[in-house]
């Protein structure tokens, strides 16, 4: 996941961003954002090498103001619902028309 992070933020996603009062707020500039201000430009999930249910996702997202950053998220048992629910709604890139469905 370092890994990933480090080339994401090669790539200009430098903000990490939370989900807070069912908005994504940035770290940084402390803007909030809808799903429909945002895009996934990409996103990559790892499995925990000792424990198979140690699961989680990074999502690199661009907003319509042209903030870039990442949000990290665990999936599977230890999913952060609110956080899942509210990223299925935001576009993916290269398909506009499409939701994410993680």
């Amino acid at each position: 996941m370092t890994e990933a992070l480090t080339q994401l933020q090669r790539k200009g996603f430098t903000d990490g961003f939370k989900l807070e009062n069912k908005k994504l707020k940035c770290l940084e500039s402390g803007n909030t954002y809808t799903p429909d201000d945002l895009n996934i430009v990409e996103y990559h999930r790892f499995e925990g090498e000792s424990n198979p249910s140690d699961m989680s996702v990074v999502f690199a997202v661009k907003c319509k103001d042209g903030t870039k950053g990442t949000i990290i998220s665990s999936y599977g048992t230890y999913a952060n619902m609110p956080l899942i629910t509210f990223m299925d709604k935001v576009k993916i890139h290269d398909r506009p028309n499409a939701t994410g469905k993680l």
